[in-house]
């Protein structure tokens, strides 16, 4: 739905633990716009070719008779496994074994942020399907600033992620959404902004539909960084973190499933 996010910005109330636009309006003092809410075509190069993945996931929804399970993300989704096929798919056998006979689809897209997610959702990438759950972790590149797209704070970013979950739900008034939280990274740079996104997430306004799971600690080390054992480099986890991810996100994704 193109309108969607104005329609969302209408409904969603102000979050009072959050500043919007990561600035206070004082006077004389500008408000910087929250870019992270403001939807956006492909911002960065990256191992494939972003349209062509939007394209092939809208003939995928159209063709696809069920999905039952949507994953909604960065690359940390997109080299998990599942259609469409990727040329890199790191947890590929863990996908297999945990979602081969769930009738899922995987909508991750190397190198997104919040804002790439919520032009993807308004542009037909949900449009169709009826799954009974759509996991949703993004927010880990809104850190990074480029000459494309500037840095997000937490704040900032979780109020993104919120809008992503009110437009999957206005989308999908009968999916369940499980939200997850950011991954650990190996820089410790990120260390304090992670969470700070992930404490924010814990204290989103409760939703009957929505349904937040606090994975950083199954893949943290004692300081607080991406474990090494888990890792494939800075960001993204090897098969052994994708084996964390779904045996972590198991028992609730059957609950929700059973909850339908």
């Amino acid at each position: 739905m193109r309108n969607s996010c104005a329609k969302m910005l209408g409904l969603i109330p102000i979050l009072l633990s959050l500043s919007i636009g990561g600035a206070h309006a004082e006077e004389g003092v500008a408000v910087t716009r929250n870019s992270a809410i403001e939807p956006k075509q492909k911002l960065e190069n990256d191992f494939y070719d972003w349209h062509q993945r939007h394209k092939a996931v809208l003939e995928l929804v159209k063709k696809k008779q069920k999905v039952d399970l949507v994953f909604i993300g960065d690359s940390v989704t997109h080299m998990f496994g599942g259609e469409p096929k990727s040329s890199v798919a790191i947890g590929h056998k863990v996908w297999s074994q945990y979602y081969g006979q769930r009738n899922a689809i995987n909508l991750g897209f190397g190198w997104d942020r919040t804002q790439n997610v919520l032009w993807r959702i308004q542009n037909g990438e949900l449009e169709g399907i009826h799954p009974k759950v759509v996991v949703l972790m993004i927010g880990t590149n809104n850190l990074t600033g480029t000459k494309n797209a500037r840095a997000n704070t937490p704040e900032e970013i979780v109020e993104a992620i919120h809008l992503i979950c009110e437009t999957i739900h206005d989308q999908l008034p009968d999916s369940k959404v499980l939200l997850l939280s950011v991954l650990p990274r190996k820089n410790p740079k990120h260390l304090e902004p992670i969470r700070e996104i992930n404490k924010l997430l814990s204290e989103l306004p409760a939703r009957d539909y929505r349904t937040f799971l606090d994975m950083s600690s199954e893949f943290a080390d004692q300081n607080g960084h991406f474990s090494d054992k888990l890792r494939r480099d800075d960001v993204h986890p090897n098969q052994a973190g994708y084996e964390v991810w779904a045996k972590t996100m198991e028992p609730v994704l059957e609950r929700l499933y059973k909850a339908e």
